[in-house]
């Protein structure tokens, strides 16, 4: 079994699509890039409090809604203004079709507060 928490099947997530889940009570977004890889990010707009799975995602970028930044979905880095921080990604497994996120292994070493 991977490590840290279920949250979804992976049918559950449609390409260009993200969802928001609670993982140990941190919001996470799980999002599908066109590509149809799965990542998963910090939920929260490092610019502002906006959850990201509630923004658009494009090609392998996740946009927030609230001022319009997009961050990158394999690196968290911001690809427009008015974000200039990244938010955290987590490491996501798969396994039999669930798929597994990990909170406590930020794999781009980025801040959680």
């Amino acid at each position: 079994m991977p490590a840290g928490e279920l949250v979804a099947r992976t049918e559950d997530i449609a390409s260009g699509s993200a969802v928001r889940v609670l993982v140990g009570g941190y919001p996470v977004v799980v999002a599908r890039d066109s590509d149809g890889d799965l990542h998963a990010l910090a939920d929260t707009c490092s610019h502002g409090q906006v959850s990201l799975a509630e923004g658009d995602v494009e090609g392998c970028a996740i946009e927030c809604w609230g001022h319009g930044s997009q961050f990158d979905l394999r690196s968290g880095e911001p690809l427009s203004l008015p974000a200039y921080d990244p938010v955290a990604v987590f490491a996501l497994a798969v396994e039999d079709g669930a798929v597994w996120v990990d909170t406590a292994t930020v794999t781009n070493g980025a801040d959680l507060t």
